[in-house]
């Protein structure tokens, strides 16, 4: 079982070098959050959608706006709240990671298909019952 983790480690790994976003995997998690979302969020939203507190979240959120991936807009429903907002940059970088995920698992299933239909070429008739 370890070996799978460790493989979907690699393929985690190799898919955010594919899009080109150097980030660690709680900051991926937060631009997933908001990509899936489609709209900005309040960092108890992406809390709840990463199933974590508030403050890991502020963490991470404070890093991807220093580093231009994310921006605060005011919430028009509460002038005194923030949203957090992807940046087109991060936004595009969001789509080549999970375009790279998509490709990967296309190419497990696909291996896994064809396997699976060798395995049954390769297996010797079976008397039908009846």
């Amino acid at each position: 079982m370890s070996s799978a983790r460790g493989t979907s480690g690699v393929r985690a790994d190799l898919a955010v070098e594919a899009a080109a976003i150097h980030v660690d995997r709680s900051a991926l998690s937060v631009l997933l959050s908001l990509h899936t979302a489609d709209r900005p969020l309040r960092i108890g939203e992406i809390a709840a959608r990463m199933q974590v507190v508030g403050p890991h979240v502020t963490r991470q959120v404070n890093e991807l706006e220093r580093r231009g991936l994310v921006v605060r807009v005011t919430d028009p429903d509460d002038q005194r709240a923030r949203l957090i907002e992807a940046t087109p940059d991060s936004a595009k970088a969001t789509e080549r990671y999970i375009g790279a995920i998509i490709d990967w698992l296309a190419d497990a299933l696909a291996d896994d298909i064809t396997t699976r239909l060798t395995a049954l070429d390769d297996e010797p008739p079976t008397a039908s019952s009846g």
